[in-house]
């Protein structure tokens, strides 16, 4: 493991359990990036015309393919940040490739513009949290169902592979265990 610049992904369909992972490795010291949607999502509802419950916020916004270009360019500066940080290793909650997995999802199009900020902005690991019925909660942002969130998590699997990545399942378990599962996994990379 390359010291200084190492970028870990955490991802995987909504409530599967990444922002406490995200959160125990912030305790336990390491350098994590926040997931930028849920603040993103919260303000087109606020901002938005419809009070409908739906799965999919870009009903909130008037420009869904801005609401994405500018989800890219969150997640792309929080890449650049990385390669500034002195840490042995930065956390993403979410990955640049999620947007256009969410984006197929939707079954919205999108450019080579947005291929290259995937092509151009390379992770050195990418760990997958499965679908996890017995943990799903919906709430004010997080508005997929759990049969939603299990066609997210394979749409997240299927732009990650297309992309050259191998993404890691981590075990159904508590937060403790899938911390150690992360962290003994890249030990041995």
């Amino acid at each position: 493991m390359r010291l200084g610049k190492n970028k870990t992904v955490i991802t995987g369909a909504p409530g599967t359990g990444k922002t406490s992972i995200i959160k125990g490795l912030e305790n336990k010291g390491f350098h994590c990036f926040h997931e930028i949607i849920r603040d993103m999502t919260s303000k087109a509802k606020e901002g938005g015309k419809s009070d409908v419950f739906v799965s999919n916020p870009l009903v909130f916004v008037d420009d869904a393919l801005q609401f994405n270009k500018d989800l890219l360019e969150g997640r792309t500066a929080h890449y650049k940040e990385s390669l500034k940080i002195d840490a042995p290793i930065s956390f993403f909650d979410r990955g640049i490739p999620d947007v256009l997995a969410y984006m197929d999802f939707f079954g919205q199009t999108y450019d080579e513009a947005f291929v290259k900020y995937i092509e151009d902005h390379r992770y050195d690991s990418v760990f997958i949290v499965p679908p996890w019925e017995e943990i799903y909660v919906s709430d004010n942002e997080r508005l997929e169902t759990y049969e939603e969130a299990e066609k997210i998590h394979h749409a997240l699997m299927n732009t990650y592979s297309q992309y050259g990545y191998e993404p890691i399942e981590v075990p159904k378990d508590i937060v403790p265990e899938r911390i150690s599962f992360i962290l003994e996994t890249l030990k041995k990379m």
